[in-house]
């Protein structure tokens, strides 16, 4: 019989390896997906993969998306790729890039990834001037009105993007928050032209952020840099004049994670 890490063909995956093998292709594709979808890759008899992805979402590893029908990465995948990205090698590297930033920039700089309601802050490095803006480690912000969300809407396919759309409530954080749904789309298709984005106080008052993204080797969104400063030091042409330092320390990290 073939060594168990030696397999490789459709159906052929070992007992003790397929409910990895199902949560392995749902968090590669990137989107929520079907377990008929899943199992075109997988080769399972139709009863096993169904059975397989009903023990994966009792257990929290997936989470049934919207339809229904769909699923996603569950509370319990989410929080074992967030330990992993945190182990201490990895992240004493990450940090250094992030400081790095910092240090040039003159501001506050933060690494963010997509959680189920918004972006979650991984990483941060603060400024040394003493008048800052608080969003610590942890925090969580909404996907519509800052720079790392919008980021991560500009790399969602159109359908999926619609779908969020239209059932998340675009509530006004400030005067300048974009409410209107067709105006956030023409926002999130100029992101996804220049690759980067921007929060013109629309988060926050006071507070202007410009975001790149961190992309793994199949050029999807690992997670998001960006910094952030109070406009009485930097405004978005300010910022904006940074878009090659935030580019060059993506690919590092972007290296990083794929190392």
């Amino acid at each position: 019989m073939p060594d168990d890490q030696s397999v490789e063909e459709k159906g052929q995956i070992p007992t003790n390896l397929r409910l990895l093998a199902v949560i392995e292709e749902v968090a590669r594709a990137g989107v929520p997906v079907t377990p008929s979808t899943v199992n075109e890759e997988l080769g399972l008899p139709k009863p096993t993969v169904h059975r397989l992805f009903a023990t994966a979402e009792q257990q929290g590893f997936l989470q049934r998306d919207m339809d229904g029908r769909s699923y996603g990465p569950g509370p319990r995948l989410r929080q074992l790729a967030l330990d992993t990205m945190t182990s201490e090698r990895v992240r004493g590297l990450r940090l250094a890039v992030l400081r790095a930033v910092a240090d040039k920039v003159g501001e506050t700089c933060n690494l963010a990834i997509p959680d189920r309601d918004g972006m979650f802050y991984l990483d941060r490095v603060e400024t040394h001037w003493p008048l800052r803006i608080n969003l610590p480690i942890g925090s969580q912000v909404p996907f519509y009105c800052t720079a790392s969300g919008k980021m991560h809407l500009s790399c969602l396919r159109s359908d999926y993007l619609d779908r969020m759309l239209n059932n998340i409530t675009l509530r006004p954080m400030t005067e300048r928050t974009i409410t209107d749904p067709d105006a956030l789309r023409a926002e999130v298709a100029r992101a996804r032209e220049a690759g980067f984005s921007t929060d013109n106080e629309e988060f926050m008052e006071g507070m202007a952020a410009i975001a790149v993204p961190v992309k793994d080797p199949r050029g999807r969104l690992l997670a998001t840099l960006s910094v952030h400063a109070p406009i009485q030091r930097h405004d978005l042409k300010s910022l904006e004049s940074h878009l090659g330092t935030l580019l060059d320390a993506a690919a590092e990290l972007a290296q990083i994670a794929s190392e």
